[in-house]
């Protein structure tokens, strides 16, 4: 079965969120009403918003939804730079989830640019 472009850009999508949700399980228990509720609402709104817009068929509400994925992408990659300052992910795990990140912008980016 043939992976497509879709596809691919939905799973790293997906391993975003997952990853968002793994490394905020290890915040202080103070941050959970604050950056952790915050960093978790935007990663999965990256993929939610993408997911509805893929199901739209007229061009310029799809494109709508695209964008809004796109915000929260930028949304979640500065969370996850303000988290790493406060020094509540490692180096390891940011840099990790911003090169996911960098992947995901690209991919939707490039999309966007098509519509």
């Amino acid at each position: 079965m043939e992976t497509t472009y879709h596809d691919k850009l939905k799973a790293k999508m997906d391993e975003y969120a997952h990853s968002v949700y793994r490394v905020t399980r290890n915040f202080p228990k103070e941050e959970i009403y604050g950056t952790v509720s915050q960093l978790r609402r935007s990663a999965l709104s990256v993929i939610l918003n993408y997911i509805e817009g893929y199901a739209r068929i007229k061009d310029k509400v799809h494109k709508n939804f695209l964008e809004i994925s796109y915000g929260s992408l930028k949304e979640s990659k500065y969370l996850l730079h303000f988290c790493f300052v406060e020094k509540y992910l490692s180096r390891e795990e940011y840099e990790k989830a911003t090169g996911l990140a960098e992947d995901i912008g690209k991919m939707l980016w490039g999309i966007i640019r098509k519509l």
